[in-house]
């Protein structure tokens, strides 16, 4: 089911997008690299980068961005919300399934060890401040990140073979 029918309507959505966009911005060298690669002003770019902004990236700055750093940051948190996940054409030999299993299972609980660590530091003296939340926020974004990794890996572990392939 999609984020955008449940109810109650939430901006968890949003908040997911804006840490999408942030991720997207570091992996592409920073606000002064997104604004070079866009050409939108720094300060525009400095905007998509700011949590409590509401400004939301252009479509096609978002393409030359994820172009740029090669990784569907954003594609991917929008197909999330449609309820939807991506799928590297790429990586549909389901050969090899086993050991992509390992370390992508490794993976996803090295992320939720992360996310354990940082909440239970943040919420230790009772209080939640912005900062720890958006430290939260980010520690759950790569824990979902690694989540969809290992789902993807575990679809193409379920695809059917024929006997003595060996592709």
């Amino acid at each position: 089911m999609s984020e955008l029918t449940k109810a109650p309507f939430s901006d968890a959505w949003f908040h997911r997008l804006k840490a999408a966009q942030r991720d997207l911005i570091k992996r592409c060298g920073g606000i002064d690299r997104a604004s070079e690669v866009t050409s939108v002003s720094r300060s525009q770019v400095g905007r998509w980068n700011n949590a409590g902004d509401p400004d939301l990236v252009t479509i096609p700055a978002l393409l030359m961005l994820e172009a740029e750093c090669g990784q569907p940051l954003i594609t991917s948190v929008l197909a999330g919300i449609g309820g939807r996940r991506l799928a590297d054409p790429d990586e549909l030999d389901a050969g090899g399934a086993s050991s992509c299993a390992l370390s992508a299972h490794a993976e996803t609980i090295s992320r939720a060890g992360e996310l354990m660590q940082v909440g239970a530091r943040a919420l230790a003296d009772g209080k939640l401040t912005p900062a720890e939340a958006t430290e939260m926020d980010r520690a759950a974004a790569s824990m979902e990140n690694s989540v969809a990794d290992l789902r993807t890996v575990l679809s193409r572990a379920k695809v059917l073979r024929v006997v003595g392939d060996e592709r």
